[in-house]
């Protein structure tokens, strides 16, 4: 490789990487704002008198927010373009986090975690798709794969972001400044990465697929060559029309097909967005605190735990980052789903030895002997490693990679709002399940969902790897 061409390529790198950086913001917003409520469940709980499965509704209503959100999302993007959503996810951001800190009921509480869903939907759509249409086939891997970083960096800002708070007060139910209690404060911080994210939003440059549907080519050609180090920009143009013809009129009735109704691969997408709930990532994630808790380990520790399992979340994501574009998707969702099986067992087996037991005020609590407590965090956190190198980044990979340009954004849509449904499946019925049946059985089902989805892309998953988007389907 001559100089010249050294340049052209680690030049346009830089400047990909940084809009795709600014776009995945909306992910760290996807995280923050999702698992934020992970710190604040018992003290809402306490606040509101609610039984396990009115909390369940209280923190998983968001998530419907979330599927209505990503069902739009694609088709406000297609009118309005991506940057002018972006920044309607931000306002639904901010409005969100003001009004959950300084709600005085449950039901507004529900409201406003619903206007944050919505905003949440938005960004699990636009970032990855946006990416995806403004990176090169050699590096989209490893770009897409920052929105999950971002998600994850999310998670970790929120877990810890609620231990500091919940430290610094004494307890999440406490007052801390202005006489406003710690988990309400846990919510109000969530304005701040919210207008972070509306400015960023205004800096980055306009998809160029979005471009040539509005038939801006001159615009299109000149991001291409400008941002993605495109050599042949007007050459991509046309290929981009060719493509877009036949997505300008692009609707549900496009996935139509003879599996059940859909496209082969549209189902494909909608099994990836259904397992990547059904392992129970966001049990651990939404839940965490009141998990370890439950199992006999004090508010502190509980929180310690969760921060430490975000940081692992954080640290794994890079690995994917750094194999996605090497090995494959399929092969990192395949070892996957060996890891988060092994590691969800192990969970499952150690919460089979929990026990009632009377503490000193007299009340009947759940107690976990240490060294099974040590075989149940080992299994939670070799989950959580399993997922953040393999399921976690890779399926927004692929969603925003795998399906004809002539129907991206509608199965995109549909995908990500199943996968949101999933997500609210698994969080509303949470807490309930570990009353009923407890942590053993719950973390069983998970088990066996990580073993099927093995199975499952072995048998059905296709390779996108290097493929320009253009050649999909």
């Amino acid at each position: 490789m001559t100089a010249s061409e050294t340049g052209r390529t680690d030049v346009p790198l830089m400047r990909v990487l940084g809009v795709s950086t600014a776009a995945a913001v909306g992910g760290f917003l996807f995280g923050f704002d999702s698992s934020v409520v992970n710190g604040a469940v018992d003290a809402i709980q306490g606040e509101f008198g609610l039984s396990d499965l009115v909390t369940g509704v209280a923190v998983a209503i968001a998530l419907v927010g979330c599927a209505l959100g990503a069902w739009f999302a694609g088709g406000l993007a297609d009118r309005w373009g991506r940057k002018k959503v972006m920044l309607l996810g931000s306002a639904l951001f901010i409005a969100s986090s003001i009004g959950a800190g300084l709600t005085q009921t449950v039901w507004d509480l529900m409201l406003w975690r619903l206007i944050g869903g919505l905003g949440i939907g938005i960004a699990s759509v636009i970032a990855p798709a946006y990416i995806a249409e403004i990176a090169p086939a050699r590096f989209r891997g490893a770009l897409g794969s920052m929105q999950q970083l971002a998600i994850t960096l999310g998670i970790f800002a929120a877990l810890l972001s609620d231990a500091v708070l919940a430290d610094s007060a004494g307890a999440a139910a406490n007052t801390l400044w202005l006489d406003i209690e710690a988990w309400r404060w846990m919510f109000l911080v969530g304005v701040v990465p919210a207008v972070v994210y509306g400015v960023l939003s205004l800096t980055i440059p306009e998809s160029p697929r979005y471009l040539v549907v509005r038939g801006r080519d001159g615009e299109a050609s000149r991001i291409l060559a400008h941002v993605t180090g495109e050599p042949d920009p007007d050459g991509r143009v046309a290929e981009i029309h060719r493509t877009v013809k036949l997505e300008s009129a692009a609707s549900i009735r496009d996935l139509a097909g003879p599996a059940f109704g859909l496209h082969p691969l549209v189902w494909v997408g909608i099994w990836l967005a259904v397992f990547q709930q059904f392992v129970g990532i966001n049990a651990i994630f939404y839940y965490s605190t009141t998990l370890w808790q439950s199992v006999g380990f004090s508010e502190s520790a509980s929180f310690v735990t969760s921060v430490i399992t975000a940081v692992i979340n954080v640290v794994m994501t890079f690995v994917a980052i750094g194999f996605v574009d090497r090995v494959g998707r399929r092969l990192l969702l395949l070892f996957g789903s060996v890891g988060m099986f092994v590691g969800l067992v192990l969970a499952s087996v150690a919460f089979t030895q929990v026990y009632d037991a009377v503490d000193d005020s007299g009340d009947t609590v759940s107690r976990l002997p240490t060294s099974w407590g040590v075989l149940a965090l080992i299994g939670a956190n070799l989950f959580v490693i399993a997922f953040a190198a393999s399921w976690g980044p890779v399926m927004w990979v692929m969603l925003g990679e795998m399906f004809p340009n002539r129907y991206r954004a509608v199965a995109l849509g549909l995908c990500t709002a199943v996968n949101w449904l999933s997500n609210f499946t698994i969080s509303l019925l949470f807490p309930a399940a570990m009353g009923w049946v407890g942590p053993a059985f719950v973390y069983g089902f998970f088990a066996l969902c990580a073993g099927i989805s093995f199975f499952y892309v072995r048998a059905k998953v296709p390779e996108t790897k290097g493929m320009e988007l253009e050649e999909m389907g």
